[in-house]
Order: C-alpha cells, then structure tokens, then sequence
C-alpha cells in the first residue's frame, strides 16, 4: 500500500503497559492499564455470553469485548486518575470528562484517515449501543473488585473500603450477568494453583 503515511497510533496504545493504576493507593500487586484493559475485555465478553445464554439477551459478545479492550485507551494521553479525584465533584466530573473526549479525538487522529471511523466505534464511547457500555461498565467494576479483593488477600486492608463501595455499586445495579460470576467464577480468583487445577 504505497502513499500511506506512518502512524504512531499502535506504538502509542502498546505505552499503556507504562501506566500504573491505582496511583495513590499502596499496592501489593501492581497493575497497569495495559494488563487492566486485557481483563475487563474479558470480563465483559464473559458477561455478554452469560447475557444472551441465561437472561436473554441478544449483545454481540465480540462488539462488548473490542469496546472493553479500548475502554481506557486515552490514558495513554491522559493517565489514570484515580476514581475518589475524578468522581470528587461535577465540576472535576466534567472536566475530566472533556479531557478524555479531546484525548480519544487526538489518539484517533493517529490513524490513517481510512481507519478512523473503525476505531472510533469502539475508542469513543459515546459511540458504544447502551447494552454494550452497560457491559463494559460492569466489567470495568467486577475486574476493579477482584483487584481490591487480591490486595485485600495479601494483607493489603487499604483496599477494604474500595472493595465495598465497589461491591455495594454492583448490588445496586443488580445485572443478573455479573450476579452470575460473583456467584460461579469469582471464588476461583482466591484459589490457590493447586486448587484450580484439579478442578
């Protein structure tokens, strides 16, 4: 494909491995945005096909999946603030929410035109159906909650009042989805080797 123009946009999105999250809170596992956005994808694919399994619904797992992979990606622009400072006011709501609006239009303007209204389908959220941001939303939630469970496993009590507003959250949405996992998978997560593998 001659008369292309190089793009950064790939090189860019692989930099999210570099951003920790859970910035100020002390951490027994570290994590970063790259490995976040891998389980979230995966919890919200999980999520779509216990949906259209058990509680008939008809999302496209695939769709919920490739919107949950991209879900943070202007992080790479903006980093990751932490929830308690970006949730703290409507003032600082909205202004964060303006910033991530211009970070996803610039890390689009990294593509070949060609390929920017393909990927703004699943960088841009305002552009996502509502099942599958209500999915990817809970995904985001459930993957948050195990994370605060683990640290809370490895002796870590700062994450204790995370993992109950988080938990509360969760209830209060009431998707039978993720009621679901909490009820058939999450267990396994504090499981050790051993006990996995022999099922």
């Amino acid at each position: 494909m001659s008369g292309q123009g190089l793009s950064h946009f790939f090189a860019y999105i692989g930099r999210l491995r570099w951003i920790r999250r859970w910035g100020l809170m002390r951490n027994a596992i570290e994590e970063n945005v790259a490995t976040h956005s891998w389980e979230v994808a995966t919890l919200a694919h999980a999520l779509a096909v216990i949906r259209n399994r058990h509680f008939d619904g008809q999302v496209n797992p695939e769709t919920v999946a490739t919107a949950a992979l991209y879900h943070d990606a202007s992080e790479v622009i903006t980093g990751d603030m932490p929830t308690p400072v970006k949730y703290h006011s409507k003032v600082m709501r909205e202004a964060f929410r303006d910033i991530e609006h211009k970070a996803s239009d610039e890390l689009l303007a990294l593509l070949p035109e060609s390929l920017q209204s393909d990927f703004a389908l699943y960088i841009q959220e305002s552009r996502w159906q509502p099942d599958v941001a209500e999915l990817v939303k809970a995904a985001d939630r459930l993957s948050a909650l195990l994370k605060c469970e683990a640290e809370i496993q490895a002796g870590n009590r700062e994450f204790e009042p995370a993992a109950q507003q988080i938990r509360e959250r969760l209830e209060q949405e009431g998707l039978p989805e993720v009621r679901y996992f909490l009820e058939v998978f999450a267990p396994g997560y504090s499981q050790p080797l051993d006990h996995l593998l022999g099922g």
